[in-house]
């Protein structure tokens, strides 16, 4: 059953009170372990003992059934948020960490949202009220560079690029960094890759090692010193409806998403004393 967020509001915003740093997970390709990051590193941030959200803008709601909610089920999702202007607060859910939840409505997103105007600042618009109530709001995107990945980068400050270590999986950075160029030119001039997560790493083929060397080579300091290693733990967790870090706490790809929140949040206190 599906436990709807029941928080109490905090109160206005305090001057100088900060709020929660928006981070989108993207790559056009499928398949790179996008829903695992998102899920598993805001479980992760949560350890620390941040306030976490995380949101499912994939209309396969991975990120939705990872938590172990039926997105079948689901009545309101982030379709009414982003197409009804819904309160984003109506489709937040208490599991590991706050959800914002998916639902196979979301497909049709795209196409209501394309006549409607401000259609790429929907989801900035509805982040905006609760963003006091964070420290971090992570975004699970769709495969794909269509509105609904817009509409995350425009609302997000920095994007972790998931990408597996094989060579095909690395020329999409390109268009994706195209993407992010437009969207600064036009609507969110401070949005930038703040890394680029190598997945599904095998140390043991020659072919992941080059692909990590070719990575460092184009992106060099991007790239995140966290390696998140193939392990059979990734499909196990979500068919019990958590993260790795709940179903194999002390295990190696707990650790590694445990690791990615340390660079994080390093990374995170550089910029705030630069």
């Amino acid at each position: 059953m599906l436990r709807l967020l029941t928080r109490t509001p905090r109160a206005p915003t305090e001057q100088g009170e900060k709020l929660a740093r928006v981070i989108a997970f993207a790559n056009q390709k499928g398949g790179v372990a996008k829903t695992t990051s998102t899920l598993n590193l805001a479980v992760a941030l949560k350890e620390q003992g941040l306030r976490v959200l995380a949101a499912d803008l994939d209309p396969q709601g991975n990120l939705t059934m990872s938590q172990g909610f039926n997105p079948d089920q689901i009545t309101r999702s982030m379709f009414d948020v982003l197409v009804h202007r819904l309160p984003i607060e109506h489709v937040i859910h208490e599991a590991e960490i706050d959800l914002a939840v998916s639902s196979i409505d979301l497909a049709g997103a795209e196409l209501a949202l394309s006549a409607t105007i401000g259609r790429e600042r929907a989801l900035d618009k509805a982040l905006g009220p609760i963003k006091d109530r964070y420290d971090y709001v992570l975004i699970d995107t769709p495969p794909s560079l269509g509105l609904l990945t817009i509409n995350a980068l425009v609302a997000s400050e920095g994007v972790i690029v998931p990408v597996q270590c094989e060579y095909l999986s690395l020329r999409g950075l390109v268009q994706l960094e195209n993407t992010l160029t437009m969207i600064r030119e036009n609507l969110n001039p401070h949005v930038r890759i703040m890394g680029i997560l190598p997945t599904m790493f095998d140390g043991r083929t020659l072919h992941s090692r080059e692909a990590i060397e070719i990575l460092q080579e184009n992106f060099g300091d991007l790239v995140f010193n966290t390696r998140i290693r193939k392990t059979i733990r990734f499909a196990e967790a979500p068919v019990k409806g958590s993260s790795v870090l709940k179903y194999d706490p002390r295990g190696t790809a707990a650790d590694a998403y445990r690791e990615l929140a340390k660079e994080v949040l390093n990374g995170a206190k550089a910029r705030e004393s630069a």
